[in-house]
């Protein structure tokens, strides 16, 4: 299962940002979003470590194994998404959605979120 993220207004960039600091934070999901893929050079793809690193967020090693999606393709008119690896309960959806609205809100950005079977 997947919640896609629909940033509106900028900045978008520092949104997407904020996702992926989320994303650290829970186990239970994993991401793929154009911006890791664009800001990691081709011959440091395994270096998640170092890209989030230079973002200012530490993620165990361990982590760095588990946060990307293997998920293939576009996000069409998504800006990011968090795969689930198991269906989410509804406290984690919601817990996600906080943790979204607290991210954002200081960013002044409007989202969407639309979760969907993979």
């Amino acid at each position: 299962m997947r919640s896609y993220i629909k940033v509106y207004g900028p900045p978008v960039l520092e949104a997407i940002r904020a996702l992926e600091k989320i994303a650290v934070g829970m186990p239970e999901v994993c991401i793929m979003d154009t911006v890791i893929v664009k800001g990691v050079p081709q011959n440091l793809a395994q270096d998640i470590g170092g890209y989030f690193s230079a973002q200012g967020v530490a993620v165990p090693m361990e982590r760095c194994r588990s946060i990307l999606s293997d998920a293939r393709g576009s996000l069409g008119e998504y800006d990011f998404f968090f795969e689930w690896r198991v269906s989410p309960s509804v406290e984690q959806f919601h817990g996600l959605i906080e943790e979204v609205d607290g991210a954002l809100a200081p960013l002044g950005c409007y989202y969407t979120v639309t979760t969907k079977p993979r």
